[in-house]
This record gives structure tokens, C-alpha cells and sequence, in this order.
């Protein structure tokens, strides 16, 4: 019986070392040697400082930075909380809350033609998406343009230019990181004046 536990207590230990700390530590010694930035979080660093990963979206919600669809994660883009928000197309609230972003999305971009893209108006599964059709990025171009007071091609170029296509040539759909774009955005025409009244950006 002694014998049997020995044995038992010694393959515990052995799998313990080797799945527990043997292989996570050498998988995640080739992936920091291989793809550093893809494995310490994709972090986006501006002037040195982290202001953001590439892999999960941010709330962006004056006028002159282009604006994510919506997330249903806690209260937006909340990593710990990331989710749906498990409504189906029947529920009323669903319905109400599509209703007020399609009045908000008309008020905040009157100059904007066509309908609105359908990701402005529906969250990811997630919760967490850090990208927007290209459609939904140039919808917003003559809000963005008119706030930061620049011609609309000049808006339309950097937009052109953060296209992402296809994974692999034939997985997904194109896409616009946001974060990235209102990055482009800051450094191709400065970042937005503070507002005196409220400290909001213009």
C-alpha cells in the first residue's frame, strides 16, 4: 500500500513540474523570444508611455477622435467583465437602446451619408472589439474632419492607410483599430484643445 502511494505522490510531483512550471515557463520563453509585443499584451505605447492594447477597444466619445461600436462589457470595453449583452432581437430593450444610438449617431454626425453601419449600432460578442468596419470609420470622417477643423480627405487618407485586411488573405473582414487611428489622428494634426468649461476635448 506504501508502495502504491510512493508511486502515486511521485507522478504528482513529476506532472506538477513539467505541465505546471516546466512547459509554461518554456512556451512562454519562445513566445517573448519570438513575438515579444504579441506576447506581453500587444500594448500601444504613446511618447513612452502605455496608453492601451491593440487587442481591446476603448470608449472614445468627443467628437474630434473617431468612436467604437458598442460594447456591452461592465461599463464599456471592461476586460474583467467581457460579454455580450445576451439579448436577442425580440427584447424591447435591445430595441430601445438601438433606437437611442441610431438618434445619437445622426445627431453627432449630421454631415454623414447613407444609412449607419450596422457595427456602430450592435456590440461584439465579447464586448472588447477594437475594431470598426471601414464603412463605420468613414461614416464618422466629416465629424472628425469638422472638429478638428482639417479637410475631410486629408481624415479619409489616414483612415485608408490603418485598413487592415484580411487575416491570412481569407479570414475576417477588414477592419480599423480605433485606438490606432485616433492615434494617427493626434499625430498627423495634434491633439484636440481642452475645452475650458468641462475639460472634455473638442
Amino acid at each position: 500500500m506504501r508502495k502504491e502511494i510512493a508511486i502515486a505522490l511521485r507522478m504528482t510531483l513529476v506532472t506538477l513540474v513539467l505541465t505546471g512550471l516546466a512547459y509554461p515557463l518554456l512556451v512562454t520563453g519562445l513566445a517573448q523570444a519570438m513575438f515579444p509585443g504579441r506576447a506581453s499584451g500587444s500594448l500601444v505605447r504613446d511618447e513612452g508611455r502605455v496608453v492601451g492594447s491593440e487587442l481591446i477597444g476603448q470608449t472614445f466619445t468627443v467628437p474630434s477622435y473617431f468612436h467604437p461600436r458598442p460594447s456591452a462589457a461592465g461599463a464599456g470595453y471592461d476586460a474583467a467583465a467581457s460579454s455580450g449583452s445576451n439579448l436577442g432581437p425580440t427584447s424591447k430593450k435591445l430595441q430601445d437602446r438601438v433606437k437611442d444610438d441610431v438618434a445619437r449617431l445622426r445627431a453627432e454626425n449630421r454631415q454623414a451619408e447613407g444609412p449607419i453601419p450596422v457595427d456602430l449600432l450592435t456590440a461584439s460578442g465579447s464586448g472588447l472589439d477594437p475594431h470598426i468596419t471601414p464603412e463605420a470609420a468613414r461614416f464618422q470622417i466629416p465629424r472628425v474632419a469638422a472638429a478638428r477643423h482639417v479637410p475631410p480627405g486629408e481624415v479619409e487618407t489616414l483612415v485608408g492607410q490603418r485598413v487592415e485586411g484580411r487575416t491570412l488573405g481569407f479570414l475576417g473582414e477588414p477592419r480599423v483599430n480605433v485606438l490606432l487611428l485616433n492615434m494617427d489622428l493626434d499625430r498627423r494634426f495634434g491633439r484636440p484643445r481642452l475645452h475650458p468649461r468641462d475639460g472634455s476635448r473638442e
